[in-house]
């Protein structure tokens, strides 16, 4: 079996997880409901129409088909990077991750016109903006790829 697989399968496993928990919140919310967990956590239920943090939300449009575009090019390229260095483990988790997260929010661009957002992290008045389970793997796959980008010489990709 190719070694690349098991980072594909995260990538199912990132993707199937993103939609199922957006699925739950769009089964239990309505937009703009929330729900108090503890002091610093909420479920709520937010549609992001940009890229991260609403970047370009009220853009008229053009961005949806903008981000879905970058998103399946990047997941290309990625998909290509892991099958050509699928012996190095930490750098192909990395884009593993980001693959998964990259199609939970394109699949939701594609099928609703925008992406769920459901975990809200505050403390008192701080608010940090609403994400999911797609944003989260997209954040720690590239914090994986910095620290990857330390352990040898950018000349030996």
């Amino acid at each position: 079996m190719n070694a690349s697989y098991k980072y594909f399968s995260l990538s199912a496993a990132v993707l199937a997880v993103d939609l199922y928990t957006k699925q739950l919140v769009q089964a239990a919310f309505a937009y703009g409901d929330s729900l108090s967990i503890n002091a610093y956590f909420d479920l709520v239920r937010y549609h992001n129409e940009g890229a991260a943090f609403s970047f370009l939300a009220q853009a008229g449009g053009w961005q949806k088909a903008f981000f879905t575009g970058v998103a399946l090019l990047a997941i290309v390229v990625m998909s290509y990077l892991i099958q050509k260095h699928r012996t190095e483990k930490l750098f192909c988790l990395s884009l593993a991750l980001v693959i998964g997260g990259a199609a939970g929010n394109v699949y939701d661009r594609l099928t609703l016109g925008y992406v769920v957002d459901f975990i809200s992290l505050h403390y008192q008045d701080l608010y940090w903006p609403a994400f999911n389970v797609a944003d989260s793997a997209i954040c720690l796959g590239v914090g994986l790829l910095i620290l990857d980008s330390f352990k040898r010489p950018s000349s030996a990709r």
